[in-house]
Parts: structure tokens; C-alpha cells; sequence
């Protein structure tokens, strides 16, 4: 079972540690407000009262090379820092930490942090990408402004097949799943002869560029 160590209770490292929780994880939350702890003891396999920058806190939960490490400490650049420290002298693999602005994104980065997370940006963006483009429902930014998506198909798109739609030739994108709203069922790198149907949604992968061409 993976174990996940939850520093920080806020709004976000609670909602986390629960997710986490109810998925299966081994989750070990720490926070010093007591409230923050009796609110997650049914969400967690561990929770305790403690200040999560104490690396003797570290030390006693016997933390592990793969345990999943994620920190939220608000606007506290000095806790997550020491923290982020803390992990990584630990040798832990995977620390995930929020941030509040870029700046102190690119501190936790090179202090360690595997990936840093800054929601109120990632948030703008999806919903700013929702009104570029209505059709698009989440996506996944990869390097050189490629992305995978998914997005409702015009009903241009409807009974169509994926040959027929040549988005490869006239938008350069590349439907790598097509996924059935009602069923969830999900139909993986569709053949040429697939048709698009009502109530199914495209998994494709583009340039956000090309992929905005798309009405």
C-alpha cells in the first residue's frame, strides 16, 4: 500500500490527505492546530499533532525513501523550505509542495521539490482555457506547448469517422482515446474506421495552438 505523509491541513493538504485516504492510501497527516487534527482522524491512518518542520517528527514516523511526501504551509516559505530539506535528506523520491506565487516555486525546486504546485494559477488557467476554448474539459500541459485533452467534439465532429475527420492533416492533433460520458468505457488509439458519436469525449494530444482551431 502507497503511504502518503500529509504536512499541513489547510483547505488543500486536508482535501488531499482525504482524497487520498478514501482511494486506498496509507496516509499519515501531521499538523500543530488541533482542530485540523480532529477534523482528519476519520481521513487518515495516522494523524498527529505536531509541528510537521520538526525533523525529530520525521524521524519517529520512520519516514521512507517511497513514502509520497506533500507539504502546504501556506504562505510559510520558511517552513516548506526546511521541510522540503528535511524530505530530501531523507531521500524521499516524491515531495509535492504548494506554493503561493512562482517565485517561491522556483526556491522549493531547488531545494528539492519534485513538483510544485501553485492552485490558484492552475485554476485561472483551466477556467481561462474553458472560455478560450468551450469545448476543451481538462487537460495535461507537456513541453514544447504540447498537451493532452479532453474535449467535447463539435457536432461537426458527430457521426464522423476519425479517418474522415483528418485531424491529423488539418489541425495536427491526435485522438489517442475516445471515452464514453455515460458507460465510462474508453476506447484506446481508435482505428481509422471509428465513428464519434453523441455524448462521447475525445482524448487528444496537440499544440494548444492547433487545438483552439477547433470550433
Amino acid at each position: 500500500m502507497k503511504r502518503a505523509i500529509v504536512i499541513g491541513l489547510g483547505i488543500f493538504g486536508y482535501n488531499i490527505a482525504r482524497d487520498l485516504f478514501e482511494n486506498g492510501f496509507d496516509v499519515v497527516a501531521i499538523d500543530k492546530n488541533k482542530e485540523a487534527i480532529q477534523k482528519i482522524k476519520n481521513y487518515s491512518t495516522k494523524a498527529i499533532l505536531a509541528d510537521g518542520t520538526d525533523k525529530e517528527v520525521m524521524d519517529e514516523i520512520g519516514v521512507q525513501e517511497d513514502d509520497i511526501a506533500i507539504i502546504s504551509f501556506g504562505e510559510d516559505l520558511a517552513a516548506a523550505t526546511l521541510i522540503t530539506l528535511h524530505l530530501k535528506q531523507l531521500k524521499v523520491k516524491i515531495i509535492i509542495v504548494k506554493a503561493p506565487n512562482e517565485e517561491h516555486k522556483m526556491i522549493l525546486e531547488k531545494v528539492g521539490a519534485t513538483d510544485v504546485i501553485i492552485p490558484e494559477m492552475d485554476v485561472a488557467k483551466k477556467v481561462s482555457k474553458s472560455l478560450i476554448s468551450p469545448n476543451v474539459m481538462d487537460y495535461i500541459p507537456l513541453s514544447g506547448d504540447y498537451m493532452i485533452l479532453e474535449m467535447a467534439p463539435p457536432n461537426s465532429f458527430l457521426g464522423k469517422t476519425i479517418a474522415e475527420l483528418q485531424l491529423r492533416g488539418r489541425y495536427n492533433i491526435e485522438v489517442i482515446a475516445v471515452r464514453d460520458v455515460i458507460s465510462d468505457k474508453i476506447h484506446m488509439v481508435p482505428q481509422a474506421n471509428f465513428v464519434i458519436k453523441d455524448g462521447e469525449v475525445l482524448v487528444v494530444i496537440g499544440k494548444e495552438a492547433d487545438i483552439r482551431k477547433i470550433k
